[in-house]
């Protein structure tokens, strides 16, 4: 079933006049439970004025009722000649301005918690650029010291259905999730054995040692 226009506004309107459950209304807007969770909790698309679907004439109120009366039941949309949306499949995915400070947030948490995903995964599901990607998940990102990994979904970057969809694909092209999220040590960095031709033998460091007692004294 195609969804309605502005599935997100209509969710919204739904929440707050209705009492569909989550899943009844994520069927309907093509949505994920969790985000109309969020909706309902005020994490997500907060501030968004709500569509009510019977004035564009997508419901009847009658048809609310029934789907209200029975949990198993789900929406359908009535028939009309507006064009369906044209779901958007190429490209990064856009983001509201005013989310956009949250995008380093929300890359550093799939960096950390989805090592599975490719920065081109990444770069759709947030919206963002491969050198953007690259400067969080190597630390030289120009404001480091102030990102702190949130879930994208919760904070309205993604949706946890396009981000499920991803993971999974991530783990079938054979990039298995990674033990922990630490950064590799460089060879650089590793104490190396000082040679065995420049070590001291232990006998002469001993008769050092004592001939330094023997001096003092």
């Amino acid at each position: 079933m195609a969804p309605p226009l502005m599935p997100k506004a209509t969710a919204v309107w739904l929440v707050e006049n209705t009492s569909l459950s989550f899943a009844q209304i994520a069927d309907f807007t093509g949505m994920h439970q969790l985000e109309i969770q969020g909706i309902a909790d005020g994490e997500v698309d907060v501030g968004m004025r709500g569509l009510d679907p019977m004035t564009n004439g997508q419901l009847d109120w009658e048809e609310i009722e029934r789907v209200q009366a029975d949990p198993s039941a789900r929406l359908v949309l009535k028939e009309t000649d507006n064009p369906a949306p044209v779901k958007r499949t190429k490209g990064p995915r856009y983001v509201p301005v005013s989310k956009r400070q949250d995008k380093p947030d929300g890359i550093a948490y799939l960096v950390r918690y989805y090592p599975e995903l490719s920065d081109a995964q990444i770069g759709k599901l947030i919206g963002t650029t491969k050198p953007t990607i690259v400067a969080i998940r190597d630390r030289t990102h120009w404001n480091s010291s102030q990102i702190q990994p949130r879930d994208p979904v919760t904070i309205g970057l993604c949706r946890q259905v396009d981000l499920d969809e991803a993971v999974e694909k991530g783990r079938k092209a054979g990039r298995a999730p990674a033990s922990d999220d630490r950064r590799p040590i460089s060879a650089d960095l590793i104490p190396q054995e000082e040679p065995a031709a420049n070590r001291i033998p232990d006998w002469m460091a001993d008769v050092r040692i004592g001939g330094n007692n023997q001096g003092d004294n």
